[in-house]
């Protein structure tokens, strides 16, 4: 499956974004989806993951209470919605897909990566 994230951009600390990725096909639903992060020098790591329903979601500790995931599965699209966010939330971001639409967190056992989308948030 292709994966096509989109909506990093340059925000103010406290501001919003909201990551869109879209996985053009008709078996969108099979698939648990994650968020992503990759700072320069650091490893990639883990940010929010959802199951195929949407009915399971979690997050990095990091994130808790700012940032929620969702998903359209009629629009083959997930989403990250990212408020108050801080400096150190600065990184690449990546969407991934797993088979089997389960919910994980560990970066190494998803299946597909999209291209990942800039988030720079200055202070």
């Amino acid at each position: 499956v292709q994966l096509q994230a989109s909506g990093g951009g340059l925000v103010q600390a406290g501001g919003s974004l909201r990551l869109s990725c879209a996985a053009p096909g008709r078996t969108f639903s099979r698939y648990g989806m994650g968020w992503f992060r990759q700072a320069p020098g650091k490893e990639r790591e883990f940010v929010a993951a959802i199951n195929w329903s949407g009915g399971s979601t979690d997050f990095a500790n990091s994130v808790k209470g700012r940032f929620t995931i969702s998903r359209d599965n009629a629009k083959n699209t997930v989403y990250l919605q990212m408020n108050s966010l801080k400096p150190e939330d600065t990184a690449v971001y990546y969407c991934a897909a797993v088979e089997g639409g389960i919910l994980l967190v560990t970066t190494t056992l998803y299946d597909y990566w999209g291209q990942g989308t800039q988030v720079t948030v200055s202070s």
